[in-house]
Formats: C-alpha cells, sequence, structure tokens
C-alpha cells in the first residue's frame, strides 16, 4: 500500500515508518518543511492536503501530537498539547472531506492514535474499550481527539483508533525520561507504588499498527498495551534490575506535582488497561513480561 504517515518523523512514527517499508509498503511522512522528495509530503496544518494527492493514498496514519512528558503543564503547554492533535486531525479528515467522487478513489483506512489517558483514573478497575471517558484534561484531549479521526467514518473509510498505553522504547517516549534517576543510582517507585502502568513495547505499537493496516476486520477503537500491567513498584524493579541499579528510593507524590504540575496526576493514579479486544481481533503480542520488554531495549544499546 502507499501510506502517508502524518507524525512520522517522531518516536513511533519512525519505527513504523521502517517497519512498514521494510515489508514492502511506501510510506511518505509529512513534514513542514518544504520537501520534493518522493518520501515526504510538505504538509502545515491547519491548511488542507490538496485533494488530488491525498487520494493517491491507501492509508493514512495520523500519529501527530506535541510529547505530554516533555514539559511542566503550563496553560500554555496545554494548548499546544490540545491543537496539535485536534487542529491537526480535524484538517486531515477535512481534506479528505475535499476529495471529489468523480475520481472514485480515497485512502481506505485512517489509523489514528489516541492514549489511554482517554479514561482517566480507574484504580484498581479492569478498564476495556467500552469505559466511558474520564473528566481529566488528558481525557478531554483524548475524547475529542477521536471524534475529529472518526467523522471519517461517514466518508466511509475505516477507522482505527489506537489507544496507546505508555510506550517503552530506545531513544523516546517515557522511558527516556525514567532512566536518568535510575543510572544516578537515586531509581525508584512512585508515591505508593501501588498504582498499576499499563505499558506496551514500542515493537508492539508498529506490530499492531501494521495489523490493523492490513486487516479490514479491524475497526474502532482498541487499548494498545501489553496483556500484563505492572504496578508502578514492579515496574521500577524490573528498571533497576535491567540497569543493576538499586530501586528502593520513593519519589513523594508532591514532590512530583511540584516539578510537573497537573501530569504528576497521570502517574500517581494510574490505570489498569486491558488489551482483550486487540487479543481477539487476531493480534499476538510480542512482548507481555515487563522483565524481557525491559531488557530487551536497555540491553540492545
Amino acid at each position: 500500500m502507499k501510506v502517508l504517515v502524518i507524525g512520522g518523523s517522531g518516536f513511533v512514527g519512525s519505527a513504523l515508518s521502517r517497519e512498514l517499508s521494510a515489508v514492502g509498503h511506501e510510506v511518505v511522512v509529512s513534514t513542514r518543511k518544504k520537501t520534493t522528495s518522493r518520501k515526504k509530503l510538505t504538509w502545515n496544518p491547519p491548511d488542507l492536503i490538496a485533494p488530488d494527492v491525498i487520494a493517491t493514498f491507501d492509508a493514512v496514519i495520523n500519529l501527530a501530537g506535541e510529547s505530554v512528558y516533555s514539559e511542566r503543564w503550563t496553560t500554555d503547554r496545554k494548548e499546544r498539547i490540545r491543537s496539535s492533535r485536534l487542529d491537526t486531525t480535524r484538517a486531515l479528515v477535512q481534506s479528505l472531506e475535499k476529495i471529489s467522487t468523480v475520481k472514485n478513489r480515497k485512502p481506505h483506512v485512517l489509523i489514528s492514535a489516541s492514549a489511554i489517558g482517554y479514561y482517566g483514573p480507574h484504580g484498581d478497575e479492569d478498564v476495556n474499550e467500552g469505559a466511558p471517558p474520564g473528566s481529566d484534561f488528558l481525557a478531554g484531549v483524548c475524547e475529542n481527539w477521536e471524534a475529529e479521526a472518526l467523522r471519517a467514518n461517514e466518508l466511509g473509510i475505516r477507522v482505527v483508533i489506537t489507544r496507546f498505553g505508555l510506550v517503552l522504547g530506545e531513544g523516546g517516549g517515557a522511558l527516556s525520561k525514567m532512566l536518568g534517576p535510575f543510572k544516578a543510582f537515586v531509581g525508584g517507585y512512585i508515591g505508593s507504588g501501588k498504582q498499576w502502568m499499563s505499558w506496551v513495547h514500542i515493537d508492539d505499537i508498529t506490530g499492531f499498527i501494521r495489523y490493523a493496516l492490513e486487516n479490514e476486520s479491524v475497526a474502532g477503537p482498541f487499548n494498545v498495551t501489553a496483556p500484563v500491567p505492572v504496578r508502578n513498584k514492579e515496574f521500577s524493579s524490573a528498571l533497576g534490575e535491567a540497569l543493576d541499579r538499586p530501586a528502593f528510593f520513593p519519589v513523594p507524590a508532591l514532590a512530583l506535582r511540584l516539578t510537573l504540575g497537573e501530569f504528576a496526576d497521570v502517574l500517581v493514579t494510574g490505570q489498569r488497561v486491558t488489551s482483550e479486544k486487540a487479543l481477539k481481533a487476531g493480534y499476538t503480542f510480542k512482548y507481555t513480561d515487563v522483565n524481557e520488554a525491559l531488557k530487551a531495549i536497555l540491553h540492545n544499546k
């Protein structure tokens, strides 16, 4: 297939582009810089992609969105997190709407990223795709983000929503923010350490997206998280073991809130998210054990 990857230069997008290209798909990555490369498409949201251009793609994968991990959540930061997702997705669907019906050609699938932040905090409760959205900031962003993508269903385009868990991989994502304290021998669990962490190896992010791309029966929202979530204490212990570092220095919730602001609540509360729907759809996770996943990432350096 000819696939447009929006947000294709980021942590997940780069890994996905490599995987899809390796199995024979033609991947084009959107970029805000002017380019004449056949492997890149110049696009500056909220402008629209020309209908005759987007009509040439068989599939669109939307990963656009500013990182939630990199800075404290100020008012300005929260607006950038929101607008980078909603405005881009809205403009993308508007471009799909502009395709002339005379061409009788359009992408047949839109795979759009989201996050398990959609659900808000749930304590020890098992959370599946049928759970309602939460009421916090991140939940509101995810709910509206997904709503923009799902409008493509009205155009006869299959839509898949991928609600990512905590993505683990080399060189980016949440894990890159966690390594510093552990390498400095002051790593440990967060708050009580009892909160659930629904994690996923980046190979399973790219693997599920590829599976959704190639299987027409996959549609709607999917939790993309490893089948076995762990409590924060267990995750911290596994990370310390993988790095051969101690993991007994707890990080008080108050200290996190002073440093990260509102985002600290996401780390302190946690979610126990299930991936049963992805498994029933036929996807097989490569990594189901957090110890194996962390060792595979950290020993691959």
